[in-house]
């Protein structure tokens, strides 16, 4: 894994853009679910989305082993 990005001479750790990417994602997963009424199946919404941006953050950082 690349841990630092070099973006036009700004040398920007590589976990912050994994961590706006997770968090995109999580934004669009919330919606989705608030869309379709699907959080009447979770107890705690607040740890759900907790544990899903984790998951998706995990799932970010795994994917890019395989592009770098």
């Amino acid at each position: 894994m690349r841990y630092v990005i070099d973006i036009y001479g700004v040398l920007v750790p590589a976990l912050l853009l994994w961590i706006i990417v997770a968090y995109v994602l999580s934004a669009l997963v919330r919606r989705l679910m608030q869309r379709f009424d699907l959080y009447r199946l979770v107890w705690h919404r607040a740890l759900f989305d907790f544990s899903m941006f984790v998951c998706l953050l995990g799932g970010v950082v795994y994917l890019s082993e395989f592009l770098s």
